[in-house]
């Protein structure tokens, strides 16, 4: 292990999200809040942390998969503490706990929230809190290597840690332009989201604030009653739409630009994830009909909450709770489903989803003719057998930390609904639960030690588990020969 170039590096994070505060901390001047000098003891923290870290100077600069790991898990979790400090030093939430939930859940994108009252929160802390979800979304590290100068980092390696998906690629033949890359389309996205909200009429720190949690697939809203706030039809097309387009794998938008349309809409993953909406859009329309008022309202109310689950968002315009058991059992399927791989959203992911699918099929098959020989395929070309295999031990540790994060928190006296899909929600980094008695839509309920769970499902979940593993094996720290 290079533990001074691992030093150096998260110490360089530090520094970076030192300088990103200085927009909550303009957001604070120009709404005239008493808060500006609570950012700038923060900054001088980062600032005075990363320089501690910055003193060692490593002999090697190379960085291999484990220094990658460590990076990469180090660095969530140190940014996340940072990140809570406003929150805690500015007393709207005093407890590190629970800022260190809310933050969490605001980098890894999962919206779920220990506050019952949103609209008391500062403005500028309103802004951090979605701007963390915009910063998490493509990845913190990744923003990192896309826009801040730096030597040969082999970044590959981190960005592998730190992007969710089976597997990641490169677009172009550089790590740090392929980073680039990724976030100039995201920003356009995120940028177009936001002129639609001001064209229907949404207030422009509401609608900064949507577009940053849409594009991040978050969920944090600056409203108790999220995005049904608005009661604006046109508000949820857009939003709804846009959280469909940031649940795509960007890789798709790329081929895109490249006119490359063929290749893009032929991606097997893509149709998939399209029929996944359309079926159960249609099925909790149908199952809800009796509740609301016409087909349309079960539609609206259906499309909506649909986008907003599968890309693990979060905004609700509808009482999960007081659905018929048959929506609620599709909302859950749902949740473990996610978008695609390369997409800013959670869960599974469609792609490996298809991966495991196919896997079942193939074996089946061979039962019944043992001669037969027959590889995983998608969009035509051949799986490797690696991937096969780290998605087949993914999905088995993913189930095993589920069924354990369950027993810890029902330990706490939760019920078993509130214990099971609060879990699901926090390590597919979704947001809203289920309980007996209706939807989460907050967790200040829940004590410490279910937070602290739920906080590290949070992270386990938006870094796929294997990182924060890794992180805290004995070999990890081993000297290198």
């Amino acid at each position: 292990m290079n533990y001074k170039m691992v030093l150096k590096t998260v110490g360089r994070l530090l520094w970076a999200e030192a300088a990103l505060l200085c927009l909550p901390l303009f957001v604070s001047f120009y709404y005239k809040e008493n808060l500006f000098h609570i950012y700038l003891i923060v900054m001088g923290i980062l600032l005075g942390v990363g320089a501690i870290m910055n003193l060692p100077k490593p002999q090697k600069r190379t960085i291999y998969a484990r220094e990658g790991f460590a990076i990469v898990s180090l660095s969530w979790i140190l940014l996340s503490f940072f990140g809570a400090l406003p929150f805690v030093f500015s007393g709207e939430i005093p407890s590190i706990i629970d800022a260190m939930f809310e933050v969490v859940s605001g980098f890894t994108t999962t919206g779920a929230t220990i506050l019952a009252d949103v609209e008391s929160i500062s403005k500028s802390l309103l802004f951090w809190r979605a701007f963390t979800h915009w910063l998490g979304g493509m990845g913190i590290i990744v923003f990192v290597l896309a826009f801040l100068p730096q030597k040969d980092m082999q970044s590959m390696h981190i960005m592998r840690a730190e992007v969710p998906g089976p597997s990641v690629g490169k677009l172009v033949s550089k790590t740090t332009v392929t980073a680039r890359i990724l976030y100039i389309m995201y920003l356009v996205l995120t940028i177009a989201e936001f002129i639609a909200l001001l064209c229907c009429k949404m207030p422009i720190f509401d609608s900064i604030t949507t577009a940053f949690a849409t594009a991040g697939t978050g969920g944090f809203s600056v409203k108790n009653a999220s995005i049904a706030a608005y009661n604006s039809l046109s508000i949820e097309i857009v939003v709804a739409l846009f959280m469909l387009l940031f649940g795509v794998n960007f890789n798709l938008y790329y081929l895109a630009i490249m006119k490359q349309f063929k290749r893009a809409i032929k991606s097997e993953e893509l149709w998939t994830y399209v029929g996944i909406i359309i079926v159960s859009t249609i099925v909790i329309s149908l199952n809800i009909l009796p509740l609301v008022n016409s087909f349309g309202d079960a539609l609206r109310q259906a499309g909506f909450q649909v986008a907003s689950i599968i890309t693990t968002t979060g905004f609700g315009t509808a009482d999960l709770g007081s659905w018929p058991t048959l929506s609620q059992f599709v909302v859950v399927l749902l949740m473990f489903s996610g978008a695609c791989t390369g997409s800013t959203g959670g869960g599974l992911k469609v792609g490996r989803i298809m991966i495991l699918a196919k896997s079942v099929a193939k074996e089946l098959k061979r039962a019944i003719n043992p001669r037969s020989v027959k590889c995983i395929k998608l969009d035509g070309a051949v799986v490797d057998k690696e991937i096969i295999s780290t998605t087949s031990v993914y999905f088995v540790v993913y189930m095993f930390l589920i069924a354990i994060s369950t027993f810890l928190i029902a330990l706490d006296n939760v019920d078993l609904t509130a214990a099971t899909t609060s879990v699901i929600s926090c390590i597919n980094n979704i947001g809203p639960g289920l309980s007996d008695n209706g939807m989460i839509s907050h967790f200040a309920d829940f004590s410490n030690f279910s937070k602290i769970i739920l906080t590290a499902d949070m992270l386990i979940g938006r870094l796929e588990i294997f990182p924060m593993i890794i992180l805290f094996l004995p070999s990890t720290w081993k000297k290198s020969a």
